[in-house]
């Protein structure tokens, strides 16, 4: 297995361009879960630790522009945590500080989990992903570019650079269900924003569906907003726990999630 190391996003590109086998990866966190347990052997990884133009984040014209590169504990840190504080939530959710401080929301889009923390957040908040090639670039709403476990839109030459958003500025808050608080994969976990300047709630779930799902309703129908979650649910039975209690327990975060946004 080879490594090569771009310095720049064109360089990237075209090795992408030039092995469409060719493995992406940042933090690596997922990669090298995989590569420990022999279930993925890809024989070029393209590491864009290097690549200035992935990292961080910016304001433009009110929408935010999130680098591929932005860790978990950037999210959390940084005053970005002021404007996406559903995200700044989950990221305080994932994994250790080691895998927090390496880990990174193109990763997460990458690797495109029903489990992903960052999904629920960045799906109540309409975000686009930003993918490039040497084609050109597009940018794709976040709940098309999931299109199944584990499966995104990217085309083989396509490399993730970004995640583009119009921050609601509304209440919002991220729930999670798991055997413990930390160092585990989400049995569910469901993102709510109380949207009173769009009339609208809006409620983004994980880890009950083969996708990260989008659910949203009138704000005066509130009462009924948390059944409407756990119907628009497709669990399955697995080691974490089964449907029935992940709808369950939909049902129980979403009327948390409500009685803290719309207090």
């Amino acid at each position: 297995m080879d490594v090569l190391s771009p310095r720049s996003l064109r360089e990237a590109l075209q090795i992408k361009a030039e092995h469409p086998d060719a493995v992406p990866i940042q933090g690596g966190t997922d990669m090298m879960v995989a590569l420990n347990f022999d279930r993925a052997r890809p024989e070029l990884l393209v590491n864009l630790n290097e690549v200035e133009e992935l990292r961080g984040w910016a304001r433009d014209n009110g929408t935010l522009r999130l680098g591929a590169g932005l860790t978990y504990t950037e999210a959390m840190h940084s005053d970005l945590a002021d404007e996406l504080p559903a995200l700044a939530e989950a990221s305080r959710t994932v994994g250790s500080p080691q895998i927090r401080n390496r880990g990174t929301i193109g990763g997460n889009l990458g690797t495109a989990s029903p489990a992903g923390d960052a999904l629920p957040p960045l799906l109540v908040e309409g975000a686009d992903v930003e993918v490039a090639s040497v084609r050109g670039e597009r940018r794709i709403p976040l709940d098309e570019f999931l299109v199944g476990v584990k499966k995104n839109a990217l085309a083989d030459d396509e490399i993730i650079i970004a995640v583009h958003l119009y921050p609601s500025g509304q209440p919002q808050t991220f729930m999670k269900v798991g055997p413990r608080n930390a160092m585990v994969i989400a049995v569910c976990s469901l993102a709510v924003v109380a949207d009173r300047e769009r009339g609208e709630l809006r409620a983004a779930f994980g880890s009950s569906a083969p996708t990260a799902r989008l659910v949203t309703s009138p704000i005066d129908e509130a009462d009924g907003f948390a059944d409407r979650v756990a119907d628009a649910a497709a669990p399955i039975d697995d080691v974490r726990g089964t449907a029935v209690y992940r709808r369950h327990a939909l049902r129980v975060l979403t009327r948390r999630a409500l009685e803290r946004c719309l207090a």
